[in-house]
């Protein structure tokens, strides 16, 4: 009998213990779905696959863009106390979908999201299909409920039709239809460069509609300088400059300009063989930088997805921003010119892109993803740049954002695609156009 009564008291305590350790194990999931490392691998994979598909860089940018802004609109649900809503901040965005769901988590609705924006805008979509499964089926070997993956998918599912309806305003589909840039005769004008003499990438990209910025010529650079092949006059001084820098000029230039080559499409002829080599476009490389910056401050998952959302509309309108300066001016490439007149067996250093040369896009997109970087991580950020380590290239290191944008920038000297009126101008285009995006776009409440 006394046994007996050793059970009953004892079975409530063991059966209380047993129902804790069973909502232990219930709610482990929930650490790992916090982890920011669930959003770097979603990034990492949409890089991953841009550079499979390759995306011109302008494109590029819309494809890191409309996945983030998706993530942050849901992510804000979660933290609203700590991040500001963006309707009333992006041109045309309206206020998404509420959760209805109690089951819902927003950091796996987020990551959802992002993976099903971004697999609508790139070619290889099975490629995200099967990075998706993998995702899911280790989420829930690790304790995920049923329940709470059909909730955040399905919410997810509602914010990112949201988000593509808000894309489909955005002038892409209709500039697919446009004509194609026609060659003008005088040699002021661009002309298609070799080895592939390809047609003009997007020259109506900047009837794409801005996010931020009021219009797509909200922030003109100064006129170039005025074409003149006359000796000593100031165009053909800078002609002649990257005549004699644009193979690099020692060890440390050659490898500045490599380093940020960023062209997502090198064609290479050997004989009658030619192959390509692909890689990260410039704005990829600033995600990379994004990455490393929000590594090395062991930012949470929310964090982490701010950033990314701001450098990404900032090199979005950036691009927008260049764009409509290169396909207004149509200056001729070096390369054009050198060839022609110089010596016509001068090749740069890297490939010229199939694009005009002012202003320069590196300088002006790189200039404001470091201003939207600086904003949220502070001057004087020292890192390793690890971007480009995949491809080929050692790592670099610099003392902030705005050091590596600097670099970036006169990496086009260096490599013999720009003259240095575009570098210069473009570095203060891409300053104008950030500083203005940090001006008007609010997302974090904590400073």
């Amino acid at each position: 009998m006394k046994n007996r009564t050793i059970i009953i008291v004892f079975a409530p305590i063991i059966i209380f213990s047993m129902f804790l350790m069973g909502c232990k194990e219930d709610t482990a999931y929930k650490e790992l779905l916090k982890d920011p490392e669930l959003f770097q691998s979603a990034m990492k994979k949409l890089t991953d696959v841009i550079v499979y598909d390759i995306f011109s860089p302008p494109v590029a940018s819309r494809v890191y863009m409309y996945p983030s802004v998706a993530s942050y609109a849901i992510i804000q649900k979660a933290y609203p106390d700590k991040y500001h809503v963006l309707e009333g901040q992006l041109n045309d965005f309206s206020t998404i979908p509420e959760p209805t769901d109690e089951n819902i988590d927003f950091h796996l609705a987020s990551f959802h999201a992002f993976t099903v924006v971004g697999k609508q805008l790139i070619f290889s979509e099975q490629r995200i299909t099967d990075f998706q499964n993998q995702t899911y089926e280790k989420l829930q070997n690790d304790g995920l409920p049923d329940n709470v993956l059909k909730a955040s998918k399905e919410y997810g599912d509602k914010v990112a039709e949201h988000i593509l309806k808000w894309a489909k305003g955005d002038l892409y589909d209709q500039t697919r239809t446009y004509s194609k840039y026609t060659i003008q005769e005088e040699d002021k004008f661009w002309k298609p460069t070799p080895p592939d003499y390809m047609d003009g990438i997007e020259p109506h990209w900047d009837k794409i509609r801005t996010l931020v910025l009021k219009s797509s010529n909200q922030f003109p650079p100064i006129p170039p300088l005025e074409f003149d092949l006359t000796k000593g006059s100031e165009f053909q001084i800078q002609l002649m400059e990257v005549y004699e820098k644009g193979q690099g000029t020692d060890a440390e230039s050659k490898e500045i300009a490599s380093f940020w080559d960023c062209n997502p499409y090198v064609s290479h002829h050997r004989g009658h063989a030619m192959f390509a080599t692909k890689k990260i476009t410039p704005g990829g490389h600033w995600i990379g930088i994004t990455e490393i910056a929000t590594r090395k401050t062991n930012a949470t998952f929310d964090e982490t997805v701010n950033a990314y959302t701001n450098v990404s509309i900032s090199l979005f309108d950036a691009f927008i921003s260049c764009w409509n300066e290169k396909w207004r001016s149509l200056v001729v490439r070096p390369e054009t010119l050198i060839n022609q007149y110089i010596d016509e067996e001068w090749v740069p250093l890297l490939q010229t892109p199939p694009f005009p040369e002012y202003t320069s896009g590196h300088s002006v997109i790189s200039r404001a993803a470091a201003v939207s970087l600086t904003n949220i991580f502070g001057d004087n950020f020292n890192f390793i740049d690890t971007s480009e380590l995949e491809f080929g290239l050692p790592n670099r290191e610099f003392k902030s954002f705005i050091h590596a944008s600097e670099e970036a920038a006169i990496s086009r000297l260096y490599g013999g695609i720009h003259y240095m009126m575009a570098i210069d101008e473009g570095v203060k285009q891409g300053e104008k156009v950030g500083e203005y995006i940090v001006d008007n776009l609010q997302t974090s409440k904590v400073k």
